[in-house]
């Protein structure tokens, strides 16, 4: 598929709603531009992951909640081969 985007004087450009579409971008949605060694530009849907990083607090209020609902309990270890 080939188009022909305007670039506007901020150097903005808008992709057709149809290429949007391919690539699964919405409205603040997000792209990769890979320049390639010809100079060749190559797009691609960008993924956000959000990151949460733990206090060690609230790891030790992880391992308290996982450990809790073992007690009382008889934990049997088995050998796997």
């Amino acid at each position: 598929m080939t188009k022909i985007i305007k670039v506007n004087e901020r150097g903005s450009l808008t992709l057709p709603r149809d290429v949007r579409e391919k690539l699964g971008v919405t409205r603040g949605g997000q792209l990769l531009v890979d320049m390639e060694e010809g100079g060749e530009v190559v797009l691609r849907a960008g993924v956000v992951m959000p990151v949460e990083i733990y206090s060690p607090a609230r790891v030790e209020e992880f391992r308290q909640m996982n450990e809790s609902s073992l007690t009382g309990r008889k934990l049997r270890w088995r050998k796997t081969q």
